[in-house]
């Protein structure tokens, strides 16, 4: 064996060799084929390398002779592993019949891979997990929808949409809604602040210190909110703050208003206001369709923001801090842009 010639490496695949050693991200079995190969070049005599990488004679040979003929990309593993074996038609079916027509027998709501395994007793649950992957089956997910009964549901939704994507000239056109009953809550416990390592932490009791209602409007053009808060949420606040929006526009000018059709938006006095500011029109969106009105987006970022965590004394300082994120937030403000995601699948989406 010791026979067997020497290689003669030039300066470029030395360097190459060099570099696969020094490298300490790479891999180690690479690192150790290259070392080899120096080795052999460098006229090492087998015992030494054995003695040197822990390897046998058969090692030595195989990679000092894919080098030479393949160059650095021959001592990449000729053997990388068994690819999965695919189920056949047949079990794959069974599964997947099983996973989508019945239920489990112990009253679980859903199967779990190793659960169907056991349940099938001739496949194994990696198997499973595989026909699943391929079928896009994920049975411990739970997706909820709310479907509206509105037989006017595609009019109404096409006029709000009408007005986000095409709204009348120099008409201001705001989405409106409360969010109610927002509970000050005080903590009983002190605090523990964000430090390295561990999450800012809240007591588990708390303190109730009374409810709030906010009521905003969204500039559908500039992203500007408007708010105002109230102890409670009536018919007699809404068209208080439909006179504030009035008020926030020019003399005369158009408006047009999207809510939803609670029943606090459809009284007399919503009527009467109407009536006495005939600039004013207001769209209400389907039932169940709130997403339609831009303003929940809006809502959602406050919840995240500054309810959901906060610690509010009493109401007044819910108050203060609900008026404050608003005064802030009206710096910077941005419009949400409203495009169909999928126009044939007719999707929406904001951006």
């Amino acid at each position: 064996m010791e026979s067997m010639h020497r290689m003669t490496l030039t300066a470029d695949e030395r360097g190459e060799l060099e570099g696969v050693i020094r490298k300490r991200s790479g891999s180690a079995a690479l690192a150790r084929r290259a070392r080899c190969v120096l080795l052999w070049a460098d006229g090492e005599r087998r015992v030494d390398i054995r003695a040197k990488l822990a390897c046998n004679d058969a090692f030595v040979t195989r990679w000092t002779k894919a080098f030479e003929f393949q160059g650095l990309a021959g001592l990449v593993s000729l053997h990388p592993g068994r690819a999965p074996v695919q189920p056949v038609a047949k079990l794959e079916a069974r599964v997947l019949n099983k996973t989508l027509k019945h239920k489990p027998k112990d009253g679980s709501t859903h199967w779990s891979s190793r659960k169907l395994a056991a349940e099938l007793g001739d496949v194994s649950f990696s198997a499973v997990q595989r026909i699943w992957r391929k079928h896009g089956l994920q049975p411990h997910r739970l997706e909820r929808h709310l479907i509206s009964n509105d037989p006017d549901f595609e009019a109404k939704a096409a006029d709000v949409i009408g007005l986000y994507l095409n709204p009348p000239a120099h008409a201001a056109v705001f989405c409106v809604d409360e969010k109610t009953a927002i509970q000050a809550l005080d903590r009983k416990d002190r605090m523990l602040p964000l430090s390295p390592g561990r999450a800012e932490s809240h007591g588990f009791e708390y303190k109730r210190n009374g409810t709030l209602s906010l009521f905003a409007a969204l500039n559908t053009a500039t992203g500007e909110v408007l708010g105002m808060t109230a102890p409670r949420h009536t018919s007699e606040q809404f068209v208080g703050f439909l006179g504030d929006v009035v008020d926030s526009q020019p003399l005369g000018r158009e408006i047009h208003v999207i809510c939803d059709n609670v029943s606090s938006h459809k009284t007399g006095l919503v009527d009467a206001f109407l009536a006495t500011h005939t600039n004013v029109q207001i769209h209400y969106t389907p039932t169940y369709s709130s997403w339609l009105n831009q303003v929940e987006n809006w809502f959602s970022r406050i919840q995240r923001d500054v309810i959901s965590r906060g610690v509010f004394t009493s109401v007044k300082d819910l108050d203060k801090k609900l008026m404050r994120y608003i005064r802030q937030h009206n710096k910077d403000p941005k419009p949400l842009k409203w495009k169909y995601d999928n126009p044939k699948r007719r999707h929406h989406q904001f951006f």
